[in-house]
């Protein structure tokens, strides 16, 4: 499995070094990989059947972390998804963006996509699930983004992943929360602990930051906007994106956890809450909408929703609800995206009120619009019909408030009718505008694809038997313990059936009699809407930064200085107020200072006051080295000649370095006007180093590191200088980041004895 779930990175740049033949005549190929993905997830069903299948790789052994994959019934319905579906979208792609000058660039950002996508729902370790959780939403802005030449896309693209890598944050750290809790990062173990993990005190942050993430990438309401606003990417990202993959990996999050963190109420009201509010909403936000992608990412919001609501129903009829629907919705909402993209391609318009009567020029994408909707609707004969009897049969199961759940899942179901029927039924009815007899069937790897979705939601109604395993797999991988699947279209006449009937009705009736009004409900509504505020929010985290950025980062070297050090000494003299009591006998320090001690002294305070107060650059560098070399002095003085070696080596170069790089500067420096203020922060900040320091001389020292240093200085580093081996073996690394440091400002220094000024700037 390993293999297969790097496969994606490992083509991603090779279509980029192909560029030449996938823009030409070889289209078609990138389609052979998520094509031979599929047939090799497609061999290993019979495997899943026995049992998950696990696979492990190490990575680094020396933090216990591996490349760990699970294979069970969920994960190969998802990875069956990602490939299968792949296939089609790679194949009318293909065609669709014909003669695009990045087509091999976008084929490399979807190979990266589907490749992440894989590794999200095989990842058998939380650390390992959270890269490939990010690397999809990394990818899915580049593919939201695509046309980037259009500000709509640029910006929409930075709005999914705003949200979305907020919500990875947020899943990120409950992750780390569950994997210290329980002790493992392994979901393998992790599915063994459920019982320990929801009676933890920490069960609530656990649940909070784990929804949080699924909820930010499967749209959940108030955060469902990203998802319509990314509808600016190419029909072929939409089909593959939002319909059956990104936005789905919430909804797996969720199903894998449930064995972890579900079976509790706040589990319970949490998911239903959120669910049951996100499919009321998005319903009725696409029967509102014109623009045919609009419409599809409403309804797909709504489905969302639903998935949502039954993984928080939690009963074994739930999860198989939920298992069956993933795959229902992905084969006629995708197909619904094709056909989407055809009649934008084709005619130039995705505007409900502007496409009628195509049936008599693109029969076949009729047919396949056709099938995708009545299986959205629920119609006999489509997987959608068995799908929805499921979703009834859940409700009215519930433990909690059955009636009250199956009405909400009534009236979505109806809206997404509606909305089903607008974006695959309407656009073929009715008579043929006369500026559209003109188009013609388009080329078959447009249509192919949806034609075969739609066929698959066909069989599938007419046969639900044939995914009696597959849906039995699924529910018993969320469940975490066996469950049959019987799936049949006839169970008798009952409360399901009667539900359904209405549930087809009442949609037949609404798109027969409801025409939405343009505009009235974005426009009276706007200024309230979840998009608006984030929106609203963005400004002000905008207006903030520009008046903080003003005000703190003004680019004076002066001003950056004065706030750090003013920030210090209220730290630091608010800890020694507070809490932290100095102790040091001011007779052992004035008795204990000598007269070269008090020359150096004044010497030291003369060359300050000299460097600040002189307007010659060379003077003020000079007055510096002074004091360097009294601090020189010091360290002879007090037995420390190591150091004093170092310094003056240091003064001396600095001063040299300061002379080169001044001398090219104008001749005088401008004084600070507010050097009292400068003054004052000054001493105050010396004082309290000074208080601090002549505390510490008071405090009892141990000398276990110092007697370690001395003991393994020669023995383990073969050095008699232990300064020198501490340096350099000891504190190796810290001396390499010093290098590297001074490296670095050497290459400045270079840069500006190198830089040549006009006469105009020289001031």
């Amino acid at each position: 499995m390993l293999i297969a779930v790097l496969l994606g990175f490992v083509f991603a740049p090779l279509w980029n070094l192909l560029g030449r033949w996938i823009k030409g005549s070889f289209s078609w190929l990138p389609a052979l990989l998520p094509a031979g993905l599929f047939l090799y997830f497609a061999s290993l069903y019979p495997v899943t059947q026995n049992g998950p299948l696990l696979t492990s790789t190490p990575w680094i052994p020396s933090m216990g972390v591996n490349l760990d994959f699970r294979l069970d019934g969920l994960s190969l319905l998802f990875a069956l998804l990602i490939t299968g579906i792949g296939t089609g979208v790679f194949i009318y792609a293909s065609y669709y963006l014909k003669g695009h000058r990045h087509l091999d660039r976008f084929f490399a950002y979807i190979s990266f996509f589907m490749a992440s996508m894989l590794g999200v729902v095989l990842a058998d370790n939380l650390l390992l699930l959270i890269i490939f959780w990010e690397l999809t939403s990394i990818s899915s802005y580049f593919l939201i983004g695509f046309d980037h030449e259009a500000a709509k896309s640029r910006r929409n693209a930075l709005q999914a992943l705003v949200i979305t890598g907020l919500g990875g944050f947020l899943l990120l750290a409950g992750f780390v929360l569950i994997g210290t809790v329980a002790e493992s990062f392994s979901i393998a173990q992790l599915l063994g602990t459920a019982g320990s993990l929801q009676n933890h005190p920490l069960y609530g942050w656990m649940l909070a930051l784990v929804c949080a993430g699924a909820f930010t990438k499967s749209a959940q309401f108030p955060f469902h906007f990203w998802l319509p606003g990314a509808m600016a990417a190419p029909t072929p990202v939409s089909a593959y994106l939002h319909s059956a993959t990104m936005v789905k990996a919430g909804v797996y999050l969720l199903a894998r956890f449930t064995p972890m963190l579900g079976g509790t109420d706040y589990w319970q009201y949490t998911l239903i809450s959120f669910g049951g509010i996100t499919m009321l909403y998005s319903a009725f936000h696409a029967m509102h909408r014109k623009d045919l992608k609009e419409i599809l990412a409403y309804s797909t919001v709504a489905a969302l929703g639903m998935l949502v609501f039954l993984l928080g129903i939690g009963t074994q009829q739930a999860l198989l609800a939920a298992g069956v629907f993933i795959l229902t919705h992905a084969l006629y909402k995708a197909t619904l995206f094709l056909v989407a993209g055809m009649l934008d391609h084709e005619t130039g318009t995705r505007h409900i009120e502007k496409l009628r009567g195509l049936r008599k020029v693109m029969w076949p994408v009729a047919i396949a619009g056709g099938i995708a909707a009545l299986s959205s609707a629920g119609v006999p004969l489509t997987y959608g019909f068995i799908g929805k009897d499921l979703i009834y049969d859940a409700t009215l199961k519930a433990i909690n408030w059955p009636w009250v759940l199956t009405a909400v899942a009534l009236v979505t179901n109806i809206l997404v009718l509606y909305a089903g029927f607008q974006a695959g039924i309407r656009p073929f009815t009715g008579p043929l505008p006369d500026h559209h007899r003109t188009l013609h069937l388009p080329n078959a790897r447009l249509w192919l694809p949806a034609c075969v979705l739609a066929l698959l939601c066909l069989a599938f109604g007419i046969l639900p038997a044939l995914t009696n395993g597959l849906a039995g797999a699924v529910a018993s991988a969320i469940a975490n313990t066996p469950v049959d699947a019987h799936l049949a279209i006839w169970h008798g006449f009952n409360t399901v059936l009667a539900l359904s009937g209405l549930t087809l009705l009442a949609g037949f009736l609404l798109y027969g009699w409801f025409a939405p009004p343009e505009g009235k409900l974005q426009q009276r509504w706007e200024h309230l809407s979840p998009e608006s505020l984030y929106r609203k929010a963005g400004q002000g985290f905008t207006w903030f930064a520009g008046k903080y950025t003003r005000l703190l980062h003004n680019g004076n070297l002066r001003s950056y200085v004065f706030s750090i050090i003013t920030f210090i000494i209220l730290l630091l003299g608010t800890k020694i107020l507070t809490g932290v009591h100095l102790y040091f006998d001011r007779r052992a320090v004035v008795g204990g200072l000598r007269l070269y001690d008090v020359v150096i002294f004044v010497v030291t305070l003369a060359a300050i006051w000299k460097s600040i107060s002189t307007n010659s650059r060379i003077t003020a560098v000079a007055s510096l080295g002074v004091v360097g070399y009294c601090i020189c002095l010091l360290f002879v003085i007090y037995s420390a000649p190591d150091l004093a070696m170092t310094q003056f080596t240091i003064d001396t170069l600095t001063v040299v370095l300061f002379v080169l790089v001044l001398f090219r500067l104008p001749r005088f420096l401008r004084i600070n006007d507010k050097l009292w203020q400068d003054g004052i922060l000054a001493a105050l900040f010396g004082g309290l180093i000074s208080l601090i320091a002549l505390g510490a001389l008071n405090e009892p020292t141990t000398k276990e590191t110092s007697e370690f240093y001395a003991e393994n200085a020669y023995l383990l580093a073969k050095g008699k200088n232990i300064v020198n081996v501490m340096l350099v073996d000891f504190r190796g690394f810290d001396t390499m980041i010093e290098i590297t440091v001074l490296s670095i400002a050497a290459l400045g220094v270079y840069s500006l004895m190198k830089l040549r000024i006009s006469s105009d700037n020289k001031e």
